[in-house]
C-alpha cells in the first residue's frame, strides 16, 4: 500500500467516526428519550371561538372548570388601552371595539354560552377583580386585588398614624352561575391586616372542599395568610402564614434567592389549592415556592421552583391533573412563561413546556391554570397577554427534552 492510499484512507476513516457523532449529536439534539415519563400536550390554536358584540377582554385574571366540564374566565376591562375600546366612547370614535362583561363561560367546543358581572345591588364588587372558582356546588366565586383610596387619603398612602394601608378590595363574592349573589365575606375597606377574622386583605383565589364545605382563601396580595371559612355562612374558621405561624404583615423587603427561605409569605399568596387527599397546597409567588399543609395549617413540605426568578415570582397558580390519584401537578409560571408539569407525591419536575410569545401556545405572563376532566390544561394571561388557551392532553408518554418550548399540534 503506498503512502498516499495510506493517507487517504485515514482521512475516510476520520470524516466517517465524524459522520456518525454527528448523526448521533443530531439525533440527540432533536429529542432523544430520557426515561421519564410525563403528561404531554399541544396547543388547540383556534380555540376558543371569537367573541360577539365586538367584545373584547383585558387582563385574564383568573380560569376555573365547572363540572360540566364548561370553562369559566375572569377578566379586568381596566387592563384594555383606549385604542382597544374605541367602540365604548360617547360618542363611539370607531365601531371597534368595547370590553366584554368580566365573567365569561365557554362550553367544551369554545363557545360563548354566558356572560355577566359587575357592579350591582347588595354587593360590592371588587374594584380589581382577581380569581374565579366554580366550587362542587357550581357557586363562583371571585376575588379581588384593588387597593383604591381611603376617604381623606392621598392615592397610595396611610390613613393615620398606624393605621394599615387602605385595601378597598376586602372581600369574596359568592354568586350563582346566573350572576346572582349569594354572599359577601368582608366590606371594601375593612382589612385590618393578617390578623383580621372579620375581612380580607386583597385576597387573589378561593377553593371550596367538598368534604367539609369549607372555603380556603389566598389572601394574598395585601395579607400573608391562608383563611378558612364556612362556605355555607362565611364564619371564620381558621388561618396561617408560612410554615403554619400567626402571620406577620412586616414588610421582609425584596426577595434574595441567596438567603435562608422566608418565615412569611410574601405578597402575593396567590392560590391555595386542596387536594382529593387532604393536602393544601399554597403558592409563595415571589418567594419562588410551594408550601403543603394539612387542612388545619400544620406544615408539611415545601419546594422551590424557578427558585432565582425575581419580580413577579415563579409560582403564580397551580392545578392537578385529572386521575383520581392527581398523580401531577401543573405550575403557572408567569415569569418564565412556562408551565411546569411536576410529580404531586416527590415535587419533582419532570417537564415543562411554552415560552415567551404571542403565538398559540406560547405565553405573556401566564397567570392562571386550570383543568378539566379529559386531562386538558386551560390558561390565562395577564399584563398584555390578555387571553385564554386550551392545551389538549396528549396521553402520558416519554419526554424528550426538559423544556418542551411551544407545543405545537403535530402535522400542523
Amino acid at each position: 500500500m503506498t503512502r498516499r492510499l495510506r493517507v487517504g484512507l485515514s482521512f475516510l476513516t476520520v470524516f466517517g467516526v465524524l459522520g456518525i457523532s454527528s448523526i448521533l449529536l443530531e439525533k440527540r439534539a432533536g429529542g432523544k428519550p430520557t426515561g421519564v415519563q410525563a403528561p404531554l400536550f399541544e396547543v388547540e390554536p383556534l380555540w376558543p371561538k371569537p367573541l360577539p358584540n365586538h367584545w373584547v377582554v383585558g387582563w385574564t385574571i383568573g380560569v376555573s372548570v365547572d363540572a360540566r366540564d364548561h370553562i369559566w374566565l375572569l377578566h379586568r376591562a381596566s387592563g384594555l388601552e383606549p385604542t382597544e375600546v374605541n367602540g365604548s366612547t360617547n360618542p363611539p370614535s370607531a365601531s371597534c371595539c368595547v370590553p366584554a362583561p368580566p365573567v365569561l363561560e365557554f362550553d367544551e367546543a369554545g363557545n360563548l354560552i354566558g356572560h355577566w358581572g359587575g357592579p350591582g345591588e347588595g354587593y360590592n364588587w371588587p374594584e380589581a377583580n382577581h380569581g374565579i372558582t366554580v366550587d362542587y356546588k357550581g357557586n363562583v366565586w371571585i376575588g379581588g386585588n384593588g387597593r383604591g383610596t381611603a376617604p381623606g387619603q392621598k392615592p397610595g398612602g396611610p390613613r393615620g398614624e398606624g393605621a394599615p394601608i387602605y385595601y378597598n378590595d376586602s372581600m369574596v363574592l359568592k354568586f350563582s352561575q346566573q350572576g346572582k349573589l349569594i354572599m359577601q365575606i368582608g366590606k371594601p375597606g375593612g382589612s385590618q391586616g393578617s390578623s383580621d377574622t372579620q375581612n380580607l386583605g386583597l385576597p387573589a383565589k378561593v377553593f371550596v372542599d367538598p368534604k367539609t364545605n369549607e372555603a380556603y382563601v389566598a389572601d394574598g396580595y395585601g395579607n400573608r395568610r391562608v383563611i378558612v371559612f364556612d362556605a355555607e355562612t362565611g364564619k371564620y374558621k381558621r388561618h396561617w402564614g408560612a410554615y403554619g405561624h400567626q402571620p406577620d404583615d412586616t414588610n421582609l423587603g425584596k426577595y434574595d434567592p441567596s438567603a435562608p427561605p422566608a418565615q412569611q409569605f410574601r405578597n402575593p399568596v396567590h392560590c391555595a389549592e386542596l387536594s382529593h387527599d387532604g393536602l393544601l397546597y399554597v403558592c409563595d409567588r415571589v418567594n419562588d415556592r410551594i408550601q403543603v399543609f394539612k387542612p388545619d395549617g400544620t406544615f408539611v413540605k415545601e419546594v422551590f421552583v424557578a427558585k432565582n426568578t425575581l419580580g413577579e415570582g415563579a409560582v403564580f397558580d397551580i392545578a392537578f391533573s385529572s386521575d383520581p390519584q392527581q398523580k401531577y401537578l401543573y405550575i403557572a409560571d408567569g415569569s418564565n412563561n412556562k408551565v411546569y408539569v411536576m410529580l404531586r407525591d416527590s415535587l419533582e419536575i419532570l417537564t415543562s413546556f411554552g415560552d415567551g410569545g404571542r403565538q398559540p401556545g406560547q405565553f405573556y405572563a401566564v397567570h392562571s391554570i386550570a383543568t378539566d376532566s379529559k386531562g386538558n390544561i386551560f390558561t390565562t394571561e395577564t399584563h398584555r397577554g390578555q387571553r385564554l388557551q386550551k392545551f389538549n392532553y396528549k396521553g402520558v408518554s416519554a419526554v424528550t427534552k426538559q423544556d418542551q418550548g411551544t407545543v405545537w399540534p403535530k402535522g400542523k
